[in-house]
Parts: C-alpha cells; structure tokens; sequence
C-alpha cells in the first residue's frame, strides 16, 4: 500500500521559512518522480515544483522560481520542499504527489498516480 506522508507545515511570517517533507512508502521511490502542489481556498490545485526520477531535474512555478527549491533523498525516501522568502499567497494546503517513470509533464496533475493527504502552510502579512 503506497502512503505518502507530508509534514512540515504551519504559520510563519512573510518573508519567513518553511521545509516541508513527503515521506513515502510502499513503492520504489527512486521510480517514481515527485511533485508538489497547493490549494488555497476555492482555487483549483496548483502545480509548485517537481523533481524527475531520472537525472534529478527539477522543474518550478514561475511564482515560486527562485524562493523554493525542491530536493529528494532515495535513500530516505523523502522529497523536501525549501521555501524561503514567504508571502501571503503562498498560503494554502502543500500536496505531495508520486508519479512513476515519468519524466515529462510532470506540472500536470494527471501524471501522478499516488497523493499525500496535504499539510497546511500558512503566511501571515
């Protein structure tokens, strides 16, 4: 059964730091690659970041570009999510998301077949 487990969430200033985590299990992570993506209330799920299975590339949002950084570990089965330099519109629920042997499209949710159940990052202005 494949879990992924996200935590790292909660209330921080603007301008302030988070890290998030997504830990998996139950699947071969170094397979799979993983993206992140939010939703705020009454928007639709956005993509944020992802970083491909093969070769490790990583691929962002234009409104994230350059303030997170995602990164995974295989051995640890964890993919992380730095976000510095938080604003306010960065508030919303951060989804991790598992999608195996893809390596193109991966902004696209329906490329993933495997979802965390979500951690809330909240910025306060």
């Amino acid at each position: 059964q494949v879990q992924l487990v996200e935590s790292g969430g909660g209330l921080v200033q603007a301008g302030g730091s988070l890290r998030l985590s997504c830990a998996a299990s139950g699947l071969t992570f170094s397979t799979y690659s993983m993206g992140w993506f939010r939703q705020a209330p009454g928007k639709e799920r956005e993509f944020v970041a992802a970083i491909s299975w093969r070769g490790g590339s990583t691929y962002y949002a234009d409104s994230v570009k350059g303030r997170f950084s995602i990164s995974r570990d295989n051995a640890k089965k964890t993919v992380y999510l730095q976000m510095n330099s938080l604003k306010a519109e960065d508030t919303a629920v951060y989804y991790c998301a598992a999608a195996q042997l893809v390596s193109n499209g991966l902004q696209t949710r329906t490329k993933y077949d495997h979802w965390g159940q979500g951690t809330q990052v909240t910025v306060s202005s």
